[in-house]
């Protein structure tokens, strides 16, 4: 999002009208082409190159260079396609996302009106996984959402994460009442708090072994929503997307905030593992750091 951020406006349309014609191209085809923008992003932005290859080398030391290397290229390739997906995703007839989004796993942990908070990290297909939950699952969902400086593409990133089911979309400056509301009134609220957030609200806890600042919202939320936590994990396939519902977690949330955002990174960890390629690493996940530690970008 942020290279739309601070692109003119005029290149930002350019963009988005691409984008929403390859919504129409054979999905063998936008991978392709989705592909070459992850490498051309690889060799171009040496910048973000360094990041993901920084947070492969501090979550997987045992790997070599090689194999670092290697990763980050398909982490560059995932995040092209993962862009030039939401094409279709946003504005593809419905009966193509019906082919392409799979839900498996313990789906019938979202009906009835249960509040649930979902913990979603952040994995390529993150826009999937809500596309998906909201065009199959009848209930209104709500997330917390963060707005661009871009107009052009705050708008077209609204109204595709709006596309179905009407869901509520709390802006993240609007602060956690009407996100308690939402998760009383049984609205799911699709949650991604594996980021490095601002560390005056955040704990430092490990993630692959590494103190990572956290934010304990997962915790905090189904606290005050008296909520289960459903993780859901979502994977890019050839034929699209595969969203995962897996169970809720047991004890969850308990009486300690620090054990619980370990768990959360803990059990982030077991999803990453299988595929690391497939998570968001772009990220600069280690970027604050306890007192008296640099930085390691």
């Amino acid at each position: 999002m942020d290279h739309l951020r601070r692109c003119p406006h005029v290149l930002t349309r350019i963009l988005l009208w691409i984008i929403r014609g390859i919504a129409w191209l054979p999905l063998p085809l936008v991978r392709g082409l989705g592909a070459g923008l992850g490498w051309l992003l690889y060799v171009l932005v040496a910048s973000r190159r360094k990041v993901v290859m920084t947070n492969l080398a501090l979550c997987f030391p045992q790997w070599t260079d090689v194999e670092r290397r290697a990763t980050t290229r398909r982490v560059f390739v995932r995040f092209g396609q993962s862009w030039l997906d939401r094409g279709w995703l946003w504005h593809a007839p419905e009966a193509v996302l019906r082919r392409r989004l799979v839900m498996d796993g313990d789906v019938h942990a979202l009906q009835g009106d249960t509040p649930t908070v979902l913990f979603a990290p952040h994995f390529m297909g993150l826009d999937a996984a809500w596309t998906a939950l909201t065009l199959n699952i009848p209930r209104r969902f709500a997330t917390i959402y963060s707005p661009q400086m871009n107009g052009d593409a705050d708008a077209w990133i609204y109204a595709g994460r709006q596309r179905f089911g009407a869901p509520e979309l709390v802006a993240r400056l609007d602060g956690v009442k009407p996100i308690v509301a939402a998760l009383r009134a049984s609205e799911p609220l699709y949650l991604l708090p594996d980021m490095n957030y601002d560390p005056s609200e955040s704990l430092f806890v490990p993630f692959f072994g590494v103190n990572a600042c956290t934010i304990p919202s997962l915790s905090r939320f189904a606290k005050l929503g008296r909520a289960q936590v459903v993780p859901i994990v979502t994977r890019m396939t050839p034929g699209g997307y595969v969203v995962q519902v897996l169970p809720p977690w047991a004890d969850f949330p308990s009486s300690d905030l620090v054990a619980d955002t370990t768990r959360m990174n803990r059990e982030l960890e077991s999803y990453i593992t299988p595929d690391p390629s497939q998570y968001y690493w772009v990220h600069k996940r280690f970027k604050d750091r306890p007192d008296g530690e640099r930085p390691p970008y």
